[in-house]
């Protein structure tokens, strides 16, 4: 038996909707179906304005041009995260700062972020690590205290709150991934969620090529032009249909994956002398996006992932912290410290988890685990 990291889940009527979108004779972004995720989106999150993107990267670049950033300007973030999170900044000429992570949730870590704020600093980015959301009462403190712009990295976190909240609803902008590996996907994918009223008009001339395209359709104005910076960021009416129906049933997806995230923790209590297992803050509600586990070393974290693969099991790490890559070097990144960072990301491992994982591959999973734990205790 061979077991996949992940297997995209299908919930029964994407094809119906893509045939549906395909009778209607309109395949490029903007249209019916387009229209239709960002109206469930905007009700679900409850949000001024969402606009779907070709990628939660399109949507990040999207925030960093909204944000206005110029060659110099600094952006706080953590390391361990994907290289989208730094490259949409990098791409107008801003400088990375690399803060460290907490120990508990593997994300930004609050208390280091005033430490690094300089007169260039204009946006916090915190990134909600496994869909656990970061301290988002603390990090909006210190950017309303210093005038600054937050966007929320909420690429994993559809569906996550935190005080009852939905993440990605905080900052001034939010950022969602709709990738084959997410809880909600259609192969690549993503959306920018506007909070803030201010940026929306800009935003989808922004999203449009750099017209104001969107105001014609509306009837506000009677021809469109160039008007402003932008690229085509929208996606086509095909992902539109797929996603639709995926978004229409976002909360039993999680669900069903939430039952997964639960078996595994509850098998692996006993197992804590040999791994820290995830924590979620009481104050936070996540979507089970994916569970993990932290060895004691890294030699144990390569130990189990080669017994696992032995045992036709793909069980994977994850991100390779920024800070340590050539392209840091290349665009001057600043960071100092980053402790936490470097000493979790070569201890973990990510388990199989999605809604197609049936209870014997789960089981199997767990007992490889379970047996290679118990020699070592």
């Amino acid at each position: 038996m061979s077991i996949r990291f992940n297997l995209p889940h299908l919930v029964g009527s994407e094809i119906d909707c893509i045939e549906d979108a395909l009778s209607r004779g309109r395949l490029a972004g903007g249209g019916h179906y387009t229209r239709k995720c960002s109206t469930l989106m905007e009700q679900y999150l409850s949000v001024k304005k969402a606009l779907l993107t070709h990628s939660c990267t399109a949507a990040l670049e999207m925030a960093a041009i909204l944000a206005e950033l110029k060659p110099g300007d600094e952006v706080i973030l953590p390391s361990y995260t994907f290289v989208s999170t730094a490259n949409a900044f990098v791409l107008r000429g801003a400088i990375p700062v690399f803060a460290d992570i907490r120990p508990d949730t593997l994300n930004l870590d609050e208390r280091n972020i005033e430490s690094l704020i300089t007169s260039n600093t204009k946006v916090i980015v915190p990134v909600h690590y496994a869909g656990v959301g970061c301290d988002m009462h603390e990090i909006l403190k210190i950017a309303s205290k210093h005038n600054l712009l937050v966007i929320e990295d909420a690429a994993q976190a559809y569906g996550s709150t935190y005080r009852g909240k939905m993440l990605g609803t905080f900052g001034d902008f939010g950022a969602f991934s709709f990738h084959e590996t997410k809880n909600i996907l259609c192969g690549e994918g993503g959306a920018l969620v506007l909070n803030n009223p201010k940026y929306i008009k800009r935003a989808e001339i922004i999203w449009d090529k750099g017209t104001d395209r969107a105001q014609f359709f509306r009837g506000e104005i009677d021809k469109y032009s160039w008007v402003d910076l932008g690229s085509s960021y929208l996606p086509g009416e095909i992902i539109a249909a797929f996603l639709y129906p995926q978004l229409q049933m976002s909360e039993s997806i999680n669900a069903s994956r939430m039952e997964k995230w639960k078996n595994y923790y509850s098998r692996f209590k006993e197992l804590r002398g040999i791994f820290k297992l995830p924590e979620v803050p009481t104050d936070c509600g996540h979507n089970a996006h994916l569970f993990y586990l932290l060895a004691r070393t890294h030699d144990e974290q390569v130990s189990l992932l080669n017994r696992l693969k032995e045992e036709g099991v793909n069980a994977v790490f994850h991100y390779v912290p920024l800070h340590l890559s050539v392209a840091a070097k290349k665009f001057n990144c600043r960071y100092s410290d980053l402790k936490y960072t470097e000493q979790l990301s070569e201890r973990l491992i990510r388990l199989p988890l999605y809604p197609d994982l049936s209870n014997e591959e789960q089981d199997k999973v767990i007992d490889v685990v379970t047996s290679w734990a118990t020699k070592l205790a």
